[in-house]
C-alpha cells in the first residue's frame, strides 16, 4: 500500500536508528477558580494578615462605647425561601405484568447491538470532514480525536437550552398541524351532536336517542326493570311523533317552539338582513349581518351556519360594509353572491377557509350607486334548443337599477331595466284646475325587491319605494308590463305563490300585507294585524294557502282557509330585539327568524294545517278561484 501511494520504503539502518518521544501535559484550561478566605500560618503574608485582623478587632473595641455604633447580625448572601404548592390529580398506580421468554431477551439484544449509539459519529463521505461545525460553532460538542476513537466533550449547560428549543418547536409543529385542526373538528362536531342531539332530531322528525344505562351482571332483575321502562319512554316518543296521515286534535291550534338560535359573540350587536339556504346541502344557511348606529355603517358579516354546530359558523367573511342580501348558486353550491350597503357585488368561494372574495365588483365602472337591497341567482333560457339555460345573478339597488352580473375573469353587470318614477293617479275634482306637477329630484325611484315568476324566468316584479309594484319582462321591447298601486310606503318584499302561479303577495312598511292577482291591478286581499311594519314574507313550501310574516316584534302565521282577517298565530319571537328577516326549513317544519341582535332563531311549527284534497285541486285550478274571484 505505501508504495502504490508513492511513499519510499524505509531501510534496515533508518528501522535500527533510534528515536526519542517526549510525553508532556498539556496546559490547564480553569473552568472555574474560587479563591480561599483562609491562609496558612506558613506563608509569607500571614505576619500581614494576623496584623490587619488585629487593628480591625482594635477598631471594633473602640466603637462599643459609642453612641453612633450598633452590633447586629445582618445575613447577606443567603435568599429567602420560597413555598409554592400544585395541586393535582389523584395519581393512581396500576399494576402491570407480562411473560418474557428467553428468546426475546437474545431478540432485545440482538437488536440493541445493531443500533447506533447516541454517542457514536455517524460516517462521513470520502473527502468531507465527520465532525459537525454547527456544534464546535454555538459550543455544544467537540470531538478530540484519539487511538482509542473520538471522545466527546460537552458543556453541561447548552444540552439543557437545545432540548427545550427543540421541543418548543416540536409542540408548536403540532399545534399548526393541519391533521390536529381537522380532528378538532371533528371532535367539536361530535360534542355539538351530543349537546343539541334532542333539538336535532325533533327538526329532522326522528327519534330521539337515550343513552343505555350500565349495569352489573348480578344485579339481573334491575336490568329487566330498567329495560322496561326504556321501552315505554320509547312507545311514548312514538306516540309524541307526528303522524303525516293523522289531522290535529281539535282545539289544539298551531303553536311555535324554539329549538336553538344561531349566534355567537362574533354577530353580537349586528342585525340579520337575509337568509339563503344551500341549493344543494339542506343543512348549510348562509346569513348576512348589518350594523347601523347612529346613521353610521359599519363594517358587515356574511356567515356560513351548519347544523353540525349551531354555536359557531363554519365560514366567516368580513365585509367593509353592512351585508345587505346573500344568495347561493345553483349551478355552483360553493359560489356565494354577497351584495352590500355601498353597491358592493362580491362573490365568495365557500371551500376556502380565506375571507377574500373571489371576485369584486369594486373595479367595475358600472356598478351600483346605491345599496344591494336583494340579489338572486336565476337560470333563464339563453338558447334555440330547450332546457339551454344559463345562471345569471340578478341584483335590485337604491339606485333605480335592475342589473345582471356576468361572472368571467372580473364582475361586471349590464342594466335589465331602470326603475322610473311614476305620477299617482289622483281624481280631478270638478271645478278644479289641473297644477303643474314639480319635477323629482331623481327621475328614477329606488328599487327595494324583486321576484321572478316560478314557471316563466323572463317575467318578474319590482317593489319600489314609492310603494308600486311592476310586472316586468327581460325580453321585448316593452319591459314593464304592468304597474300594482296599492301600498303607501316603501314596499320590502314581493313573493310568487309557488303552486297558484297567478298569485303573488307583498308587504310593506305601511303595516299592511296584500294579495294580488296578476290579471288585476287592485289587490284582492288585505292583511292588517298589527300597526307595525313588515320586512318579510313567505309562502309555506308545502301550501299555497299558508304564509308567514315578519313585524317589528311579532311573527304571524296566516291560514286562508281558516281566516282571512286575523293569522292563526301571533307570538313575539324576538324579546331582545325587532325581527327582520324569515324564512321556511326546506327539509323540516320549521320556520327561522333572524332579529336585529344578530341572532337566527330555529322554531318548530306544530300542528299547522295540512291542506285537504279539495283545497289542492282548488289550488291547481287557482287560488283566486278558492277566494272566490
Amino acid at each position: 500500500v505505501q508504495e502504490e501511494d508513492g511513499e519510499a520504503a524505509l531501510t534496515e539502518a533508518e528501522l535500527e536508528q533510534r528515536v526519542d518521544i517526549f510525553l508532556s501535559e498539556t496546559d490547564t484550561l480553569w473552568m472555574f477558580d474560587l479563591p480561599t478566605a483562609l491562609v496558612s500560618t506558613e506563608a509569607e503574608e500571614a505576619a500581614r494578615v494576623l496584623e490587619r485582623n488585629k487593628i480591625y478587632t482594635e477598631i471594633c473595641n473602640a466603637k462599643i462605647g459609642s453612641e453612633y455604633f450598633e452590633e447586629k447580625m445582618v445575613q447577606i448572601i443567603s435568599g429567602a425561601a420560597k413555598t409554592k404548592e400544585v395541586q393535582c390529580e389523584t395519581i393512581t398506580v396500576a399494576e402491570k405484568g407480562m411473560m418474557v421468554t428467553s428468546w426475546d431477551l437474545d431478540n432485545s439484544l440482538d437488536a440493541s447491538e445493531t443500533e447506533p449509539t447516541e454517542t457514536e459519529e455517524p460516517r462521513a463521505p470520502e473527502g468531507k470532514s465527520s465532525k459537525s461545525p454547527t456544534a464546535e460553532e454555538h459550543g455544544q460538542a467537540v470531538a478530540v480525536p484519539s487511538a482509542r476513537g473520538n471522545i466527546f466533550h460537552f458543556c453541561p449547560s447548552a444540552v439543557p437550552a437545545r432540548s427545550h428549543e427543540e421541543k418548543e418547536c416540536h409542540s408548536e409543529t403540532i399545534l399548526t398541524s393541519a391533521n390536529l385542526k381537522q380532528d378538532l373538528v371533528v371532535m367539536e362536531r361530535i360534542l355539538m351532536e351530543n349537546i343539541f342531539q334532542p333539538k336535532l332530531a325533533v327538526y329532522r322528525q326522528i327519534p330521539v336517542l337515550i343513552e343505555p344505562a350500565v349495569t352489573s351482571d348480578t344485579d339481573g332483575e334491575e336490568a329487566e326493570e330498567e329495560e322496561d321502562e326504556e321501552k315505554k319512554v320509547e312507545e311514548k316518543q312514538e306516540e309524541a311523533l307526528p303522524d303525516p296521515d293523522e289531522s290535529p286534535a281539535e282545539g289544539a291550534g298551531p303553536r311555535l317552539e324554539q329549538l336553538w338560535s344561531y349566534r355567537c359573540d362574533l354577530t353580537s350587536g349586528h342585525s340579520v338582513s337575509s337568509m339563503a339556504w344551500n341549493k344543494v346541502n339542506p343543512d348549510l344557511l348562509a346569513v348576512g349581518y348589518r350594523e347601523f348606529v347612529s346613521q353610521d355603517q359599519k363594517k358587515g358579516l356574511a356567515c356560513c351556519w351548519s347544523l353540525k354546530n349551531p354555536m359557531w359558523p363554519e365560514r366567516i367573511f368580513r365585509c367593509e360594509h353592512g351585508v345587505t342580501a346573500v344568495d347561493f348558486s345553483l349551478a355552483n353550491p360553493n359560489l356565494l353572491a354577497v351584495g352590500m350597503a355601498d353597491g358592493r357585488v362580491a362573490v365568495y368561494d365557500v371551500r376556502s377557509r380565506g375571507d377574500a372574495a373571489l371576485l369584486d365588483s369594486s373595479a367595475s365602472l358600472n356598478k351600483h350607486k346605491g345599496p344591494v337591497w336583494q340579489l338572486r341567482w336565476v337560470e333563464q333560457d339563453r338558447g334555440e334548443t330547450a332546457g339551454d339555460k344559463r345562471e345569471t345573478l340578478m341584483c335590485i339597488s337604491g339606485d333605480g337599477r335592475m342589473t345582471q352580473w356576468l361572472i368571467q375573469q372580473r364582475l361586471d353587470c349590464s342594466d335589465v331595466m331602470k326603475i322610473k318614477r311614476t305620477e299617482s293617479e289622483k281624481k280631478k275634482l270638478p271645478g278644479e284646475r289641473e297644477r303643474k306637477s314639480e319635477a323629482p329630484i331623481s327621475q328614477q325611484a329606488a328599487g327595494m325587491c324583486f321576484d321572478f315568476h316560478p314557471e316563466d324566468t323572463d317575467i318578474f316584479l319590482a317593489g319600489t319605494e314609492e310603494g308600486h309594484i311592476h310586472c316586468c319582462s327581460c325580453s321585448g321591447k316593452e319591459q314593464i308590463l304592468g304597474t300594482y298601486r296599492g301600498h303607501k310606503g316603501p314596499v320590502y318584499k314581493v313573493a310568487w305563490n309557488p303552486s297558484s302561479t297567478e298569485m303573488f303577495l307583498s308587504c310593506s312598511a305601511d303595516w299592511s300585507i296584500l294579495l294580488w292577482h296578476r290579471d288585476s291591478h287592485t289587490p284582492l286581499l288585505t292583511f292588517t294585524s298589527v300597526t307595525a311594519f313588515v320586512h318579510d314574507i313567505k309562502w309555506a313550501p308545502k301550501s299555497a294557502f299558508i304564509f308567514a310574516a315578519a313585524n317589528e316584534r311579532r311573527v304571524e302565521i296566516w291560514d286562508l282557509t281558516v281566516s282571512i282577517f286575523n293569522p292563526v298565530l301571533s307570538c313575539a319571537a324576538s324579546p331582545e330585539g325587532n325581527l327582520s328577516s324569515l324564512l321556511f326549513a326546506r327539509n323540516a317544519e320549521c320556520l327561522l327568524l333572524g332579529d336585529s341582535c344578530g341572532q337566527v332563531g330555529v322554531w318548530q311549527l306544530h300542528n299547522l294545517a295540512v291542506p285537504s284534497t279539495d283545497q289542492v285541486w282548488l289550488c291547481s285550478e287557482g287560488l283566486g278561484s278558492f277566494l272566490g274571484k
